[in-house]
Parts: C-alpha cells; sequence; structure tokens
C-alpha cells in the first residue's frame, strides 16, 4: 500500500476509459492527482481521487477515500504483467457479473471497504477504531504498508540492542527482538540415501514463524486486534477449516485460502517444515530457482529426473510445483500455488470430481486418462499423505457410513488437524447429535483447531446435555476455542455450572461479545450478537441488533429471516410479514426469503400464497434439499400428494441421502396406495439409519401390507 504518486501508480491514467456493465469509467490526473470519473453511491458518474494504490504485481488495486474515514477498494483494477502476457490493461474484478452500486460487492459497498477487509494484513500495528455510534472509522497505522514490525513486534529494544545505547546488553540474547524465529538456526536436512528423503536433524521446537505468517496468510476472520507477538493465531483469529465453500473435499483450494489452511495439511509441515525453509521473507523470493528449493531436502537423481516426473527435463511438466503445488486464478490474472504439496490424485477426480494437476496442463484429457497414465507409470494408485477426501466428501452428503467414517478420521491422529477438525465439525449435521468419544476427545485434543471443532459439534444439540463436556473449554488457552463454546452454551443459565466453570463462561460470554463488537462495522456481527441475546431470551437487545445489521447492509437476508423469526417467537408475524416483503423487494428471488415468508404465511392460514413462495423457494435454489422437502409437505398438505411425490423424488436424484425427503417419500407413495415403491425408499433410509427404530416400523408395516 502506497499513497498515489507517479512513482507508485502503473495504471494509464491518460484519459483511458474502461466499460463495465454499461457503466464507463474514465481515468485522468487533475494536476498532481489521479482521478477516475466513475458510476458512485447513487449509481451516478461523479469524480474521485485515487488515494493510495494497492498491490504491484500482477494486479494493482486502487483506494479511493469515501466518507466517515472509509477507503473504498475500487472494482477496476489495472493489469500490471507486460502487454505480451495480456497485461498492461484495465479489467473488471467481477467479469461477467451485474454489479450496481446496491450490490455490497459495489466498490462502494461494504465488502470493498479496505478498513475491514484489508487493513489488518496490509499495514502495521493497525487499529480499525470503528465508531458504531457514528458509524465512522478513525483507522491508524504505524506504518503504511508491511514492516518489520509486523513480523518481530516493537522494534525499540532491538534499536537499542543493536545501537549498543542504554540498557541493551540485557537484550543481548535476545537481540531486543520481541519474539524470535529462529526455529531454521542450526538446522540440517540430510537425505536419506535409502529413500532419498531428508529429515530434519532436531525436531521443530514450535510453530512460531508459522503462526507468525498465519496471521495475514490464512482465511480467516478477526476476534481480538490488540495482537501479541508470539501468541496463537487462534488468540486473534479464527481461522477457517475445510469447508465446503473455501476446498475441495481433498483439500485442494477452491477460493482463497492465503496458504495456511492448505500448508498445515502438508506432509512437509508435519515433517517439520517451516515457510521460511523455501521462502526468504525479507526478500520475497524463494530460496533456490526451480526445482532447486525442493532438492533442498529431495535426492535430485531421484526426483528430478525423467523417471519420476516422465516430463521432458526443462518442460512445465518437470517442474515439482507444476504437479505437488499447482496453481488456481484468483482477481482474473494472479495465479497462487496450492500449498498443500499434494500427490495428484487423478483416482479422486474419477470418483468426486476433484481437480487434479494432470488435466489442469492437460486440459483436453479426462481424469480416468489422467489416471490411467500415473498407473502406467507407477504401477500402482497414488495415495499421498491426505487420506481424507472420501471421508470429507461423504460426510458433507451424509452418505452411509459417514458418521463412523468421520469418527475414524477424528481419531486417526496421523492426519491433519484440520481435517480432523472439519470432521469433527460435521458431526453438527446429525441428528440425534454426538456426544461421544469423538467429541470428548476431541476436547483435550492438541490443537486448538480440533478443540474448537468440537464445540461446534454439538452446535446443534440441547446447550444443557452439553455443559459437561464442554465446560473445560471455557478455560482453553486459545480465545477462539474459548468463545466459540461460549456460543454453543449461550443461553444456559449460570446455576448449570459449578462457580469456577460459571465464571469462565461469563468471561468467555463477554470475549465473545466483544469479539463481535470489534467487527461491528459488519452486518454478520450484529446477526451474531441477535442470535446470542435471542438465546439468552433478551429479546429487545436481540432486535436492535438485527436491524442494525440490516441497516448496515440492507441486502443482508439473514438478518431478514432471523428478524422475522424473532418477531415469530413474540407472536409479532405481522411485522415479520413486512420485513420479508421488504427484504423481497431489494433481493427478488431470493430463495431463503420466499421460504420464510412462505412459512408465515402457512401459519397465518393463508395456504394458497404460502405454498406459492414456497416453491418459487425450490425453484430458485433447488441444490438446497430442505426447501424442496417443506414446498412438497405443504403440497401434500394442499391435497396434492402426486405433485409432492414428482417433487421429491426429482430432488431424490441430487440428494440421494436427505433423510426427511426419504421418509416423506414413504410416508407419500403408501398414502397414494403404492407400498411396494414406499417400501424401495424405506430400505434406502434403513441403509442411512441401521437400527431405527422407526424405520424398521416402516419396514415392518410395508412389508405386512405387501405380503399381507
Amino acid at each position: 500500500m502506497q499513497p498515489a504518486a507517479n512513482p507508485t501508480v502503473l495504471g494509464d491514467f491518460n484519459r483511458s476509459s474502461f466499460n463495465n456493465n454499461g457503466i464507463t469509467s474514465t481515468f485522468f490526473r487533475s494536476g498532481s492527482k489521479f482521478m477516475v470519473r466513475t458510476d458512485g453511491p447513487d449509481g451516478a458518474l461523479h469524480d474521485y481521487e485515487i488515494r493510495y494504490t494497492f498491490g504491484v504485481y500482477p494486479l494493482q488495486q486502487f483506494l479511493i477515500a469515501m466518507p466517515g474515514g472509509r477507503l473504498q477498494a475500487f472494482g477496476i483494477a489495472w493489469d500490471s504483467r507486460p502487454s505480451e502476457r495480456g497485461g498492461q490493461r484495465w479489467f473488471a474484478l467481477y467479469p461477467g457479473q451485474k454489479i450496481t452500486y446496491r450490490d455490497s460487492r459495489h466498490w462502494t459497498g461494504i465488502d470493498q471497504n479496505w478498513n475491514y477487509m484489508c487493513a489488518d494484513c496490509h499495514s502495521t500495528n493497525l487499529h480499525k477504531n470503528y465508531d458504531a455510534r457514528t458509524r465512522t472509522f478513525s483507522t491508524s497505522y504505524s506504518e503504511i504498508d508491511v514492516s518489520c514490525e509486523a513480523c518481530h513486534g516493537p522494534g525499540s529494544n532491538h534499536v537499542l540492542w543493536a545501537k549498543k545505547e542504554g540498557d541493551w546488553k540485557k537484550f543481548d540474547t535476545t537481540e531486543g527482538l520481541m519474539i524470535a524465529l529462529d526455529e531454521r538456526k542450526g538446522v540440517a536436512w540430510p537425505i536419506d540415501p535409502a529413500t532419498s528423503n531428508a529429515r530434519r536433524s532436531s525436531p521443530r521446537p514450535s510453530e512460531r514463524e508459522i503462526q507468525v505468517c498465519a496471521r495475514c496468510h490464512s482465511r480467516r476472520g478477526e476476534i481480538h486486534e490488540d495482537y501479541v507477538h508470539g501468541q496463537p493465531v487462534g488468540d486473534d483469529y479464527r481461522v477457517a477449516l475445510l469447508d465446503q465453500d473455501l476446498y475441495y473435499p481433498d483439500g485442494q483450494i477452491k477460493e482463497e485460502d492465503y496458504e495456511y489452511g492448505s500448508f498445515i495439511q502438508s506432509r512437509m509441515f508435519h515433517a517439520g517444515v517451516t515457510c521460511s525453509d523455501c521462502h526468504e521473507p525479507h526478500r520475497l523470493k524463494i530460496r533456490a530457482i526451480g526445482n532447486n528449493v525442493c532438492m533442498q531436502c529431495h535426492s535430485g537423481q531421484k526426483y528430478d529426473s525423467p523417471k519420476h516426473h516422465f516430463h521432458k527435463i526443462g518442460s512445465a511438466g518437470a517442474q515439482c510445483v507444476e504437479c505437488h503445488m499447482p496453481t488456481r486464478t484468483y482477481m482474473v490474472v494472479d495465479p497462487r500455488r496450492d500449498h498443500s504439496i499434494r500427490i495428484p490424485r487423478p483416482d479422486l477426480s474419477v470418483k468426486l470430481g476433484t481437480p487434479n494437476a494432470c488435466t489442469n496442463c492437460h486440459t483436453g484429457k479426462s481424469p480416468q486418462w489422467a489416471l490411467d497414465s500415473v498407473d502406467k507409470w507407477y504401477g500402482h494408485a497414488a495415495q499421498g499423505f491426505q487420506r481424507f477426501a472420501e471421508t470429507l466428501d461423504a460426510g458433507s452428503t451424509t452418505a452411509p457410513g459417514a458418521q463412523e467414517s468421520l469418527e475414524r478420521l477424528i481419531a486417526d491422529r496421523e492426519q491433519p488437524a484440520i481435517a480432523r477438525a472439519t470432521a469433527l465439525s460435521m458431526l453438527a449435521n446429525y441428528a440425534p447429535p454426538p456426544t461421544g468419544a469423538a467429541v470428548r476427545t476431541g476436547v483435550i485434543d492438541d490443537s486448538a483447531l480440533v478443540r474448537r471443532a468440537a464445540a461446534r459439534a454439538l452446535s446443534n444439540s440441547d446447550p444443557g446435555a452439553s455443559a459437561n463436556t464442554l465446560a473445560p473449554l471455557l478455560r482453553d488457552p486459545v480465545r477462539a476455542v474459548r468463545i466459540e463454546a461460549a456460543e454453543v452454551l449461550a443461553g444456559l443459565p449460570a446455576d448449570n455450572f459449578p462457580a469456577d466453570v460459571a465464571a469462565a463462561f461469563s468471561r468467555a460470554t463477554d470475549e465473545y461479545i466483544s469479539a463481535q463488537q470489534l467487527n461491528a462495522d459488519r452486518p454478520e456481527a450484529h446477526l451474531n450478537l441477535g442470535l446470542l441475546y435471542a438465546r439468552e431470551n433478551l429479546f429487545d437487545k436481540a432486535e436492535v441488533e438485527l436491524k442494525t445489521a440490516l441497516s448496515l447492509d440492507p441486502g443482508f437476508t439473514p438478518a431478514a429471516v432471523n428478524l422475522a423469526d424473532l418477531y415469530r417467537a413474540q407472536n409479532r408475524d405481522q411485522e415479520g410479514e413486512r420485513v420479508l416483503k421488504e427484504a423481497i423487494g431489494r433481493s427478488p428471488n431470493d430463495a431463503s426469503l420466499e421460504h420464510a415468508l412462505g412459512l408465515l404465511m402457512v401459519r397465518q392460514k393463508r395456504g394458497a400464497q404460502g405454498l406459492d413462495l414456497l416453491g418459487a423457494a425450490a425453484r430458485s435454489d433447488p441444490g438446497n434439499a430442505r426447501y424442496v422437502y417443506v414446498y412438497a409437505v405443504a403440497l401434500n398438505g394442499a391435497g396434492q400428494t402426486r405433485a409432492a411425490i414428482e417433487t421429491l423424488e426429482r430432488s431424490i436424484k441430487a440428494h440421494p441421502y436427505d433423510r426427511d425427503s426419504l421418509a416423506a417419500l414413504v410416508n407419500f407413495l403408501e398414502q397414494s396406495g403404492d407400498p411396494a415403491k414406499a417400501l424401495t425408499y424405506a430400505q434406502r433410509l434403513d441403509e442411512l439409519e441401521p437400527g431405527d427404530p422407526e424405520v424398521r416400523r416402516m419396514l415392518k408395516e410395508l412389508s405386512e401390507h405387501l405380503h399381507g
């Protein structure tokens, strides 16, 4: 990040223009200022000054100052690559998407706000300083860019030590640095002739360096602002797990993850490798050119050879990173490497549809071709270090046997902690919720990610039944774990706990509230507070928070849905109807709003309107099996049993393991006089819920009906 000036601005401001979504933006100079004429928050064209440049290569963004201390990232960026590589041009960061001034992703919108979205990682010692009362920022930083102190901490004592001034001698062992990033000091990686791989000469004593890097190189949300160098990343950030919208089931990157969540999946991480074993942080370069960075620890004779990679020497396919760290392109022109450093698994591409490095390059070939090639080269199917793909895929769809597979993965300490944590969090989708060994062992796991996920596993269970299991997490040494437990247990009276645990619960709840207040500029934070207060039966406070969320972003539909639900709980459906209709006016065809309003209409005995809305929700989001199921139930209730059956049969093709849909099909088919077909769905349900007494009863009754 740099002030906009002649040496820093790379884009063409010589009256150049760019058209996107029918809006022509013009870039020009006004004296020493860099300007853009473009659509503002009212949709009309205005002139704006570019205050800062953001980034250098392969693209540069630009920041515009707006009222209230806001800096906004402009939605048209400069491609700074050479022209022969397609660069030296303006381009839209959301190509092909119709983003108007009403959209939160518009450059003036809440999702393009530098103060929240960017600043914490791109400046040093940042304090957002958002005033919730005036809704303004007074954001401050020690340095505009990433400086030495961003990683090493306050440097005044280091300066004393370097200058040999004052009490410098007492800093001699630490050089006055707040945190020693010395895990590589004196370490060698001798190559074992038997395996051609290296082993660290001494175990990595800590994760200090990796945790420092993770502050910015992870997909995470900030929960605490006053960072102390050397404390775990989970004290200040809630790191994302291998969530379906961010990662493929095998852990490969889907959306931007910023390396940490990938790297801690890797065999390299588990062998003791640190970030700076490969990267030189002070020069922003890797430590060696090409394959030589990998040959620091792997035998070139074995691995940098066609006998290993089966590609021509010097070709792209002969580069280690092309197979083991394939790229995915973000922000249109920015290819980033997957740091899970995995063995290509075309067999998983065949089974699960995950990407693989082979067909990333050989785009005209199929995953089966890649699998056949690998089998031919090596004589066996590759497995690699990460062996959780099929389990997480099954867990995401609640397939038969998935719960048992998830529990086995959770117990497998040889697999990455982030994968075990993801598996543990998936248990929340099962009914009845888990309370067994998987959660109890997760509570005492060495990994803070796993302990946090142990709380999340019980998020859909009765807090009273979970209290004893999760009580230790309320005093966990890592803040992210404590506040997760507090959120899951919210609403429990203090007398459910012994006095010391009740005090810890109160402190952890206060930490949770503080984490949301830190992000009071975001509607999600107010939604979280609204849900917390609703569980505590503080309905007036909950209403205020949900209304605040909507005032910050009128298009934030979860707040509208939950506010309407809060009104439902208070017999105020008329107000809930108004909220939902206003939200639909802003976001037509939003399935969550149509579904919520449809349910409200059904409660109000306005069945025809309710049925239409529930049907609209099911059509708007056919990927949501719940919406389709509820619509089918409503159809059946309206006497349209045949239509209900047809609706569910279409849905079950896409969601073969949806228990509610299968159970409804059994009932509706039995009602319609087709017990034979009902039996087939009951048998499928029995595969999913073996031993379930209700399913056993269904099977028995249907069999008796068929066979007299």
